[in-house]
């Protein structure tokens, strides 16, 4: 088995730039998140956009729903941005692909202290090996399927519809 990871941007892949004092996109964080995570499975690493989620438009998801359908890998991670996460999810959903794909981010950037990337990463890594086909958000240790989860906002965290 290989596996499919998918970079859109998000929080996860914000970079703070100390000059301007702002978060913004330099390259992925992925090459060195999989590096750390020491996952021995064989990884296939496509950045398809690198996107902060609210400037996700539905061409940006039609692109990463052709990714997925292209991938030929039966496991898929996508790496994306936290506040439209469950709207690329129903684009992918809706498409009933025959594969499993596990949409995770972050709330607070991979290189800022005490960050979720990288546990959300490697959960979103091991659940994508061991779930049946379908679409999932996994976040916060939680997995959610694509057609009933919502961000809580206040609390920061994923929850069922």
């Amino acid at each position: 088995m290989t596996l499919r990871i998918l970079a859109t941007g998000g929080t996860f892949d914000k970079h703070y730039d100390e000059i301007a004092g702002k978060l913004d996109f330099a390259k992925t964080h992925l090459n060195e998140v999989i590096a750390r995570s020491r996952i021995t499975l064989p990884i296939q690493l496509e950045v398809v956009a690198m996107l902060d989620s609210l400037d996700m438009q539905d061409a940006d998801r039609s692109n990463v729903l052709t990714a997925c359908q292209a991938a030929s890998e039966s496991a898929i991670v996508i790496i994306h941005g936290t506040d439209t996460m469950r709207e690329t999810a129903h684009v992918i959903g809706n498409a009933n692909l025959a594969k499993t794909v596990i949409l995770t981010g972050a709330m607070i950037p991979y290189e800022i202290a005490n960050s979720d990337a990288l546990f959300n990463f490697g959960f979103a890594c091991g659940i994508a090996q061991a779930l049946p086909h379908g679409v999932y958000i996994a976040m916060n240790g939680q997995i959610f399927n694509w057609d009933n989860v919502k961000k809580n906002r206040s609390a920061g965290v994923f929850v069922p519809n």
